[in-house]
């Protein structure tokens, strides 16, 4: 409900205003359009019907760079009336048709940017709420500049001339390359089969596992790839190229878990001794994360024209069998170049990101702030607690506290367009919350919790932080402070006879954790306050030496 405006502020002269207001838009918003909203929101057009399952179809031309498919979609009808199909120019959509008692009844649909509406009228006389559309759609592939930062098709040559193409789309979507519902807060609940035509000298690689190779025509064949479990819509992605194949065994928590590696073949030898890190990869993961989440979809890696990305059962790796990241360190610990960040990043994500999803990118940082914690996890699984907590401390080199970590909500508002810090800050934040519970017990059988609670769910930032704030007995007002502002918490300190007084600044309102601080050598465990200065007493020898603990994502300053 509005309140009356004070008479004073009506005195406010309107220039005053109209300046106000384009600084509280140049710092703090954006301007969205409709396509934002239609790409990000969840009306009716997406609200009133769930899905369960795709069949995606498709022939790429190489030498066109050009689609052509369809789509069959599986849904639970809840009366939707104006169905909203997603697909980006310069792909275009030929018909969409009802399958209905063996036929195809054609579907009445219009455009309107990148959305596409389709009127069910035609399907309201069936009473059953299962239903099937197909889509058939056409057009030139659009091409990523920079991917996977830039989403779209790579079509490029191996170093033996041969053809080589994959898709990354996180963040602009899958619809940039197939019709679908492309919202991550509705998954395909039974999975999905992708059907992938090619010519025969290539071979087609895609998420799941291969159920049949078949010859549809001359000098053609088809792929086929299943998918059993729910999986977002970016994940989705085949990879085509000269590939050769070896495989192994994973003795995992659920029992055997089948690990295919697809690599070009020049590259087999070099890859058999580099993906050693895999099982050493999910043994660490499965300790501090519980079970692999796709057991029944096995776990594959994939050498992508790209530099990697975290496709569900799929991952893409492009990091050129180097340590660290394109064999850098960027924490600049000496850790990072003991492993390969690609294999140990991307498959990360198989836990935040493929079996937790956020259902908006707004969101995001729980896919990335908990998936490069898992960096440190596995540092600290092969090289001991020291090392890994060496490794994280050095990602506050990267840290710019730039904008904070959380976009805006309905409007495809993908905060890594200002920020990166849902990496670092997201990281360091939850190695924060691990020195305020100090139970490193409870710590990881937490995390494990977490993944058995959200398994295979679409959440949201909140009900990540409300089971956290629950099972660690801690306060709200961390995820305010380090995800909703770009503000780092600063501890203030005096020191007076026989010691300091302390408080915070630059947090938000009742700002709760305790910290340590290290004088002359020794260690306390302090809870400041935000309201006043509480004292320390150090003895009559304190010689007002004072730092904090690093692994804190804290600052301290003297005043």
């Amino acid at each position: 409900m509005a309140r009356h405006m004070p008479a004073y502020l009506i005195k406010i002269q309107w220039h005053w205003l109209l300046i106000l207001l384009l600084m509280s838009l140049s710092s703090f918003g954006q301007s969205f359009s409709r396509q934002d909203s239609l790409r990000g929101g969840y009306s009716r057009g997406r609200n009133d019907w769930d899905l369960l399952h795709y069949e995606l179809s498709f022939r790429i031309d190489p030498l066109k760079k050009s689609i052509e498919g369809n789509n069959r979609i599986r849904y639970i009808d809840k009366g939707v009336t104006r169905m909203q199909i997603d697909l980006q120019a310069p792909l275009s959509i030929d018909s969409i048709r009802w399958i209905h008692d063996n036929q195809l009844w054609d579907l009445p649909f219009i455009q309107e940017g990148n959305a596409w509406f389709v009127s069910m009228e035609r399907t309201k006389n069936d009473v059953n709420p299962l239903k099937e559309i197909i889509i058939y759609y056409h057009g030139k592939g659009h091409e990523a500049v920079r991917a996977p930062w830039d989403g779209g098709w790579v079509f490029t040559k191996d170093k033996e001339e041969n053809l080589w193409m994959s898709v990354a789309c996180q963040g602009t979507g899958a619809s940039i390359w197939y019709p679908c519902k492309d919202s991550q807060q509705d998954e395909p609940d039974s999975g999905a089969v992708m059907n992938i035509i090619v010519p025969d000298t290539l071979t087609a690689v895609s998420n799941g596992r291969l159920t049949t190779v078949s010859s549809p025509a001359e000098h053609l064949k088809m792929y086929s790839w299943e998918v059993k479990n729910p999986i977002n819509n970016y994940s989705l992605i085949p990879y085509i190229g000269k590939y050769d194949h070896f495989s192994e065994v994973f003795p995992g928590e659920k029992g055997p878990l089948d690990v295919d590696y697809w690599v070009l073949r020049y590259n087999r030898k070099k890859a058999e001794t580099h993906f050693k890190q895999v099982p050493l990869m999910l043994a660490s993961f499965e300790f501090w994360l519980g079970p692999y989440p796709f057991y029944e979809d096995g776990y594959k890696l994939v050498e992508a024209p790209y530099l990697g990305m975290e496709h569900q059962s799929a991952i893409a790796y492009g990091n050129g069998y180097k340590m660290g990241y394109m064999g850098r360190d960027d924490t600049r610990s000496g850790i990072g170049k003991r492993f390969d960040f690609i294999i140990i990043h991307e498959s990360g994500h198989e836990w935040f990101g493929n079996s937790i999803t956020t259902a908006d990118i707004a969101d995001i940082w729980v896919h990335e702030g908990f998936t490069t914690y898992t960096e440190v996890l596995y540092a600290e699984s092969n090289w001991g607690k020291e090392d890994a907590a060496a490794y994280c401390r050095g990602m506050k080199n990267q840290i710019k506290n730039e904008a904070p970590c959380i976009g805006t909500y309905g409007v495809q508002d993908d905060p890594m367009a200002r920020t990166i810090d849902m990496y670092y800050k997201g990281a360091f934040m939850i190695h924060t919350i691990r020195q305020v519970v100090n139970n490193d017990s409870l710590f990881r059988n937490t995390l494990r919790k977490l993944n058995s609670r959200f398994y295979h769910q679409t959440v949201t930032s909140r009900d990540v932080e409300s089971f956290l704030c629950s099972e660690l007995k801690i306060s709200r007002t961390i995820f305010d402070q380090y995800l909703r502002t770009a503000m780092i918490p600063e501890l203030n300190y005096r020191v007076v006879k026989t010691g300091i007084r302390y408080k915070w600044n630059q947090v938000v309102k009742r700002f709760d954790i305790p910290v340590e601080i290290i004088a002359d050598g020794r260690s306390y465990r302090i809870h400041p306050r935000t309201d006043k200065w509480n004292k320390l007493r150090l003895g009559k020898h304190f010689s007002g030496n004072i730092s904090i603990n690093e692994n804190y994502l804290v600052d301290l300053k003297k005043k």
